[in-house]
């Protein structure tokens, strides 16, 4: 049986990049301190970080400066949280996308041990996060590879056909922020495993004041009965917005 892909979160110490790749080594589970409470958001509203949805949460990530809002049944990782995907069958599971400051909706939404180690993993129904961009060649080609990376780690690997990808098109988030926004989706996905399910990506890419390419993402679980729909999926990526940022 082929296990099923899934999302790898890591609390990284001394700061640490967007991808799973920590500065220090990784905290054990234990010391990973609990979300934010329902409704808190990670900064103060003195700092522009109120949310711009009644009744939505803001996640901040203070590395990147980059804050957007979530329904308020979403819990706030810490600012330090990455979560990334990697190859199945890569022993160093080395990351082939991540994000840091997340914010996730049902993490355990699905629970299972299909390659029977005995160790249950969980599959959230989506998350969404930012990161940096510095190999990126461009706004359209990080948004597309960005959703196209999420999709496949966590959804349609080993088999990178049934992942379609759509064009990068421009968009303008509520702050003014111009970018471009890209989707993926995997369909066809085997459903060996019992958290097998088919998924989909929406990436915006931009550039910030100091020219760096930054996205934004959001990945989740596609064609059940409590899939984000898209509607949301666009008014969360529409409150993406730029806030200070700390070394």
């Amino acid at each position: 049986m082929v296990p099923a892909a899934g999302v790898t979160g890591l609390l990284v110490l001394g700061g640490g990049g967007d991808d799973g790749r920590p500065d220090a080594g990784p905290a054990g589970a234990d010391t990973v301190p609990p979300s934010a409470s329902p409704g808190e958001t990670r900064a103060g509203a003195e700092d522009g970080t109120a949310p711009l949805v009644p009744g939505w949460k803001t996640v901040v990530n203070p590395k990147r400066g980059i804050a957007f809002d979530v329904p308020a049944p979403w819990a706030l990782k810490s600012t330090g949280w990455v979560s990334y995907v990697a190859e199945n069958s890569d022993p160093e599971e080395t990351p082939l996308v991540g994000f840091s400051a997340p914010a996730i909706l049902k993490e355990k939404w699905c629970r299972s041990d299909d390659d029977g180690n005995g160790t249950r993993e969980d599959t959230p129904l989506a998350a969404a996060g930012s990161r940096g961009q510095p190999d990126a060649r461009g706004t359209a080609e990080a948004a597309r590879e960005n959703a196209r990376l999420w999709v496949y780690g966590s959804y349609a690997q080993p088999s990178k056909e049934k992942v379609t990808t759509g064009a990068a098109k421009p968009f303008t988030t509520r702050s003014g922020i111009t970018g471009s926004v890209a989707t993926a989706t995997s369909t066809g996905v085997d459903g060996r495993g019992r958290c097998s399910y088919d998924g989909r990506a929406t990436a915006f890419a931009f550039e910030n004041p100091a020219g760096e390419t930054v996205s934004w993402t959001f990945v989740g679980v596609r064609g059940v009965d409590d899939e984000v729909p898209e509607p949301t999926v666009r008014k969360i990526l529409g409150t993406v917005r730029l806030v200070d940022s700390t070394p």
